[in-house]
This record gives C-alpha cells, structure tokens and sequence, in this order.
C-alpha cells in the first residue's frame, strides 16, 4: 500500500484547518487526536501556518500535512515545516515531480477525466477530488471516475456531516476532506473534539 493510500485508510475524515491563530493551534490537533482523527491538514492560507504545522506536529498521534500548496517554494516550506504529505488544490508536473524528489506523499487535486489521465501518466493513482460539490458532487466523482478503476479519491470542498457519508460509500472514496469539525476562529476545543468523535464514527469503506 502506498504512503498516500495509508494516510487516507487511517480515518474517514481529514480535517482541513485554517489556522489563524497560533495559540489555537496545539490545542486544535489535541482535540482532534482524542476524538479519533489524526490525519490533519493545515492549509496554506495563513501567515502562521507553517508555524502551525509545527505545532501540532508536537502532539503525540498527530500525522500533520500542507494542503494548499500551490508550487515547489510552497512545498519545501512545508517540508521545512514538517509536514509528512502535501495536498494541493490542482495538479500540476512542478508541484507533482517536487513532491516525487522529496519523497512525500502528494494528493494533488482534481475535478475532470483529463486531470485524473495527466496524473496517472506521472504515475498518480490517488486523488483529492476538488471542489466535490461545486464540481457536480457525487453523481459527478461517479461517472468522471468509472474509466478509472485503480484511482482512489478524497473529495473535499463543500462536504459536510450531513453527507459525508454517502461520499464515503462510494467505493472509489476512501476519506472526505471537511472544513466543520473546526468552526471558523473557535476557541472551544471541546466542541472540536466532540466533532471529530462524530466524523471519526462515520461509516468507512
């Protein structure tokens, strides 16, 4: 099984975090950690996220990645970081071959047939499926991916409680990416932690 693939069977939910304070961001990965999510993906779109990684990297169970990461600066910064896998929103060759020299596991993203072919040329079997409602939800990850029997997807963007589990019943989903396990700015890690034992329970192929 490869890398990538291990992260993605490890809970049927990655949190995608905007972090925008620092002092929330060890407290965060505990309360994720302890309700039973602990494949975390800290998004490029703050000054103090590269800093947050480190953080949360302190807590024992956490397995923390980059998401966002839009070209090689990006991805050395997080690897710098500390990062342990890179999720980017596109795919491209640049960030695809940087990922494969530094020998991170990459989930680059995509939403049509053409992508999905680009990335199994370099080699790409596993992909975030991006933005998964925007992009025609799931009646769309469906029919984009049945040509492509041995390819395995994260839908993220748009996906919540409510229906994260018909995505996960999909055989070629094998996680969801979701933004509500931590509201926006929280300061209640309490919550938190009751979200991701809701997540953590969601039926998983």
């Amino acid at each position: 099984m490869k890398p990538i693939e291990k992260l993605m069977r490890t809970a049927p939910v990655i949190p995608v975090l905007v972090i925008e304070d620092i002092a929330s961001a060890r407290p965060i990965a505990e309360a994720l950690v302890a309700g039973g999510l602990s494949i975390l993906e800290v998004t490029l779109r703050t000054d103090c996220a590269l800093d947050a990684i480190a953080e949360m990297k302190k807590v024992k169970g956490a397995i923390v990645g980059a998401g966002t990461v839009l070209n090689d600066a990006h991805l050395t910064a997080a690897l710098d970081a500390g990062s342990e896998f890179i999720v980017s929103p596109g795919l491209t060759e640049a960030v695809v071959e940087s990922a494969f020299k530094h020998d991170v596991p990459i989930l680059p993203g995509i939403s049509n047939a053409s992508d999905i072919m680009r990335g199994m040329d370099m080699g790409l079997r596993h992909f975030k499926f991006f933005p998964a409602e925007a992009s025609g939800g799931i009646a769309a990850l469906k029919a984009i991916s049945a040509p492509f029997k041995d390819c395995l997807f994260c839908p993220t963007g748009g996906i919540n409680i409510q229906t994260a589990g018909k995505w996960l019943a999909l055989e070629s989903v094998l996680c969801v990416g979701g933004s509500w396990i931590v509201p926006k700015g929280t300061s209640d890690f309490a919550e938190v932690e009751q979200l991701a034992r809701i997540a953590a329970a969601i039926h998983h192929n």
